[in-house]
């Protein structure tokens, strides 16, 4: 008996041992070939312009170079699914936006799950978003606005960039917590729904900052109120909707960086490492400000912070699309 239980303790010991060596060697040599930095939209877009400004400093730091490849479609979920099943060996990097904490809810089926099929890199970027109105609607502040919707909520539009867009979920939970259904007009992306706005075709567009604030300081739009706790600097006039009545009104549109479940701690490590050199680098720092881009706080840029974030953001985000029956194709 004393004999099998050495002989047991010996084993694992040795496996114990050889795991370790293994994840030793892996952080060692890795990388020693480009790695690809997978984007599920177009090149051009905002996702991708943050992609390919932190690719070039985490390739230095890593000592290879990072390759942005863009795999669109169905919302990001090609992509998501592309990088579950590649290799779990940090050689294909996935960076995503909050679409991967809605697609549960979104899709009926979904050939990954954001929960249990990928390793966490660490939160990367937060992107505001603002409410806008028409030049010419009526109403000129939020509680004018609160008014106006409910004495014309059947005539009132709200316009969207499609099923399961951003835009599309701000909308969801400003009507929610209004409790009211305007009629929303979906598009196929937020160039025409905005371009729209500006015509005056429709009311209401909840937006990016990175496309919006021009228009807001030239007067072109009406803004009343940006979705996040705090004022913004690049709007220092612009009340939140949480200080205006909407508490706890949240919408970001929060970037988060993966790899395939299976990868390595110290190549996780790795990775990680080369995201908060990107994030600290001067030139990005500045790129990113300009375009009205938050960059994280640190303890966010963790395989923790983000693991957690992404569970937060799945509670909060699924009851909403499910009451609201907004089921992407």
């Amino acid at each position: 008996m004393k004999l099998r239980k050495s002989l047991f303790a010996g084993f694992f010991a040795i496996a114990a041992s050889t795991l370790l060596a293994g994840n030793t060697l892996a952080a060692d040599v890795y990388p020693n070939k480009p790695v690809t930095l997978v984007v599920p939209f177009a090149a051009g877009g905002p996702t991708d312009a943050v992609a390919r400004l932190i690719a070039v400093p985490m390739g230095k730091e890593l000592g290879q170079t990072v390759i942005v490849e863009n795999t669109v479609g169905a919302g990001g979920t090609i992509a998501a699914t592309r990088v579950a099943r590649s290799a779990p060996d940090g050689y294909m990097i996935f960076i995503h936006h909050m679409g991967m904490a809605t697609a549960p809810a979104l899709y009926k089926k979904l050939n990954f799950d954001p929960m249990k099929d990928f390793e966490y890199i660490g939160q990367v970027v937060d992107v505001p978003m603002v409410l806008l109105g028409r030049k010419n609607f009526p109403p000129n502040n939020f509680k004018e606005l609160e008014a106006y919707i409910k004495a014309n909520k059947d005539k009132v539009t709200l316009a969207n960039a499609g099923p399961g867009a951003v835009s599309q979920l701000c909308g969801l939970l400003f009507m929610s917590r209004e409790g009211v259904e305007l009629t929303t007009v979906p598009y196929k992306g937020t160039g025409p729904a905005l371009t729209d706005l500006l015509g005056g075709q429709v009311d209401l567009l909840c937006d990016q900052t990175t496309q919006t604030v021009p228009y807001i300081k030239d007067g072109l739009v009406k803004a009343y109120g940006v979705t996040t706790p705090k004022r913004l600097p690049a709007l220092p006039n612009i009340p939140t909707l949480d200080e205006q009545g909407l508490k706890g009104f949240e919408v970001k549109v929060w970037h988060g960086m993966y790899v395939s479940k299976g990868t390595p701690p110290a190549v996780v490590n790795k990775i990680n490492k080369a995201l908060n050199v990107a994030l600290n680098d001067p030139e990005v720092k500045a790129r990113l400000a300009e375009s009205n881009i938050e960059i994280v706080p640190p303890a966010k840029r963790t395989p923790k912070g983000l693991q957690d974030h992404l569970d937060a953001e799945i509670n909060k985000w699924g009851p909403v699309i499910r009451k609201a029956g907004a089921y992407a194709d």
